[in-house]
C-alpha cells in the first residue's frame, strides 16, 4: 500500500492504537497477573454461577467432598481440597462426563463442558496428587510429575488423589464419569 502523506498514516496508525487499546481494556477485568502473559477476555472472565443458572450458588462448603472418577472398572476418588469459588462451582457441575488424555508426562488432562467460576480462587504450588483447574486452558489435570513446576496464578487446587500414572492411563481416551460420592 503506497501512502499518500504523512498524516494519513499518522491518522491510521491512532486508530489502530484506540482499538487495540480499546480491546484490551474491554477485556482485562482482572489485569495481568504478575509476571505472566497478557490476559485476554477469555481467561480474565469468569461464569457466575446465578448468572449461567447452574447450582454453583447454592453449593455451600465442599471441602472435604468426594468425588469419583470412573471409566469401566476404573476409579480414582478426589478429596475436594480448600473451600474456594472454583472448589465449589466444580462440585455444582457434577455430575458430567469427561474424557481424560496424557499431557506431557506430567498429568492427565480434560476440558470441562465449561470454564469454572474462579474469581477469588488462590493459585497453588501443586504436588503430585493434586486434581487442578487450569485457568488459561480451562480443563482440569491431574498431576503425577510436578517436578520442576512451581506456584501459580493460574493453577488452582482442586482436590487430592491416590493413584500412579499406570492407574490414570486407564482413563485415557475413555468416557469417565465424574460424580460426588460424598
Amino acid at each position: 500500500m503506497k501512502w499518500t502523506s504523512n498524516t494519513s498514516r499518522r491518522t491510521l496508525l491512532s486508530t489502530i492504537s484506540i482499538l487495540i487499546a480499546t480491546g484490551l481494556l474491554a477485556g482485562c477485568t482482572d489485569g495481568p497477573e504478575e509476571g505472566g502473559a497478557p490476559v485476554t477476555p477469555s481467561t480474565s472472565t469468569s461464569h457466575s454461577a446465578g448468572e449461567t443458572g447452574d447450582a454453583g450458588s447454592s453449593v455451600q462448603a465442599v471441602e472435604g467432598t468426594v468425588v469419583r472418577f470412573t471409566a469401566g472398572s476404573a476409579s480414582v476418588d478426589v478429596t475436594i481440597g480448600q473451600d474456594s469459588p472454583a472448589t465449589r462451582d466444580f462440585v455444582a457441575m457434577l455430575p458430567m462426563t469427561l474424557e481424560l488424555e496424557e499431557f506431557n508426562g506430567r498429568e492427565k488432562i480434560a476440558d470441562l463442558p465449561r470454564e469454572l467460576d474462579y474469581e477469588g480462587s488462590p493459585g497453588s504450588d501443586p504436588e503430585d496428587g493434586d486434581l487442578i483447574f487450569f485457568v488459561p486452558w480451562g480443563n482440569i489435570g491431574f498431576y503425577y510429575n510436578t517436578d520442576g513446576i512451581g506456584y501459580s496464578d493460574d493453577t488452582l487446587h482442586l482436590g487430592t488423589f491416590k493413584a500412579s500414572d499406570e492407574e490414570l492411563s486407564r482413563f485415557e481416551g475413555q468416557s469417565t464419569t465424574v460424580e460426588s460420592i460424598e
